[in-house]
């Protein structure tokens, strides 16, 4: 369980990344369909399973406090179109992964129940067609849904069509919030959701909340998560809303004196994290919770979790392929990713060519950070011996500036460093971001404040 030390959390809240990958996507440049064929060829994975991700990025409604790349349209031909286009993609892609089974599949948002349920079962049919899928009994095959769009019956038709895990978002139940955010959803509805879900067979169902909301204080947020406890989600994500209007257009339409201070907002955290953990779920990292013998509990128990742009992950030996707009690719020490634009994206696909656009080719130096960063953020300790025995290097003569540098953080007890490695305390679990970023090469302290969120 993670100690909340609402001083330390003061001091250390500053901007920086999620580390959802290493390097962060802001080091992202140049990168062709031709690298993106070579990283196929070359990655020291290319014998392993591969994971699918889909971006499916249309909503029906606005939600003011989103950040995510999405189209908000009530055009359902646009659906229509976008999935023309995924299709090509699906046939350029598929030739590079052919023999290779697929064991972990996401389709993301935007809101991937705005299709059809047809739509939807045409488009796994074809991935189906064009990649092997393990079993329904190995495979992790997920879905984001907002609850708001579906019914029992449409719950019934996504797991017939082959999905057998299920995340979607609450935010928050206080109707206040939710009027002030443009997302109104009940309780009983959600409830409903997820006990349909759970008569058809989901065997995981992830939910979303968020602190620092619009009119949330510690009451209305306690009276949100007995419900959501009640509810019994297999995983809950608590996110940091970051109120970025300059760089997200539709957070413009939230007042901010509506918004918690900075003192109430983490007072809300510290809630949040007391109130789930002694519910029984087990603090994974960063925003994520899960119940002791979930997956995601389990893999980093066992020295095995793994963080990609999806969040945290048990997958950590396979090449992520994605695809739609925005989506972004690792394969062996590469990241690529799509266009973010439609325009771009169809441009690529009506010329025969995969929609990348832009990348990295991770350097030998970064692959040791990457290591080292990945260690921190999924198990909250690094052996020293192992990154030794793994890249070849005495990790104290390597990383000597760094170690220096973790002086403040030692006497502050957010770690503990001794000859064997170095150990976050349970006062540094959620400060993890900070003790990451003493490893990372690219940090520019002149974007560091527009291009990330607060640490916490």
């Amino acid at each position: 369980m993670p100690l909340v030390d609402l001083a330390l959390i003061r001091k250390y809240n500053v901007n920086g990344p999620r580390y959802t990958s290493y390097p962060t996507a802001l080091q992202f440049s140049e990168f062709t369909p031709a690298d993106y064929t070579r990283a196929v060829t070359d990655s020291p994975r290319r014998d392993s399973p591969i994971s699918l991700y889909f971006h499916l990025p249309f909503c029906s409604t606005l939600c003011y406090y989103c950040a995510c790349s999405k189209i908000v349209t009530r055009d359902k031909a646009k659906g229509v179109r976008y999935l023309e286009y995924l299709n090509r993609e699906i046939d350029l892609q598929a030739p590079n992964f052919a023999g290779r089974k697929v064991t972990q599949l996401h389709w993301g948002g935007g809101t991937p129940t705005f299709l059809s349920d047809e739509q939807i079962t045409d488009l796994m049919d074809t991935i189906r067609d064009r990649f092997e899928l393990v079993s329904d009994s190995e495979g992790e095959f997920s879905i984001e849904i907002d609850p708001r769009t579906v019914d029992a019956a449409r719950i019934r038709h996504i797991r017939e069509a082959g999905f057998n895990r299920l995340s979607l978002g609450i935010q928050d139940f206080e109707p206040d919030v939710q009027k002030a955010v443009n997302r109104i959803q009940s309780f009983e509805a959600t409830r409903e959701v997820i006990q349909a879900a759970r008569d058809v067979g989901f065997k995981s169902i992830s939910v979303d909340l968020i602190y620092g909301l619009p009119h949330q204080t510690m009451a209305t947020i306690a009276n949100t998560l007995k419900q959501v406890i009640e509810l019994s989600p297999d995983r809950i994500s608590i996110y940091n809303y970051a109120h970025l209007p300059q760089r997200f257009a539709p957070q413009k339409r939230i007042n901010v004196v509506d918004l918690p201070d900075a003192d109430h907002k983490l007072r809300i955290l510290k809630q949040c994290i007391d109130m789930l953990t002694v519910s029984g779920y087990q603090y994974i990292g960063m925003d994520h919770f899960a119940k002791p013998d979930d997956e995601l509990a389990v893999a980093q128990r066992e020295g095995t979790l793994h963080r990609n742009f999806q969040g945290y992950s048990t997958h950590a030996d396979c090449d992520l392929v994605a695809m739609g707009i925005t989506g972004i690719s690792n394969i062996g020490n590469t990241y690529s990713q799509n266009a973010k634009t439609m325009e771009d994206y169809e441009a690529a696909l009506d010329g025969g060519r995969l929609p990348i656009v832009k990348g990295i080719q991770i350097d030998a130096d970064d692959l040791i950070r990457k290591a080292v960063i990945m260690a921190l953020i999924c198990q909250f300790t690094v052996s020293f011996e192992t990154i030794e025995r793994e890249f070849d290097i005495d990790f104290r003569k390597y990383f000597w500036r760094e170690l220096d540098s973790f002086a403040a953080m030692e006497n502050d007890g957010l770690v503990e460093i001794d000859d064997k490695g170095i150990q976050v305390t349970e006062r540094g679990r959620l400060l993890i971001r900070n003790v990451c970023m003493a490893f990372d090469r690219h940090l520019n302290p002149d974007l560091q404040a527009n291009s990330y969120s607060r640490a916490i």
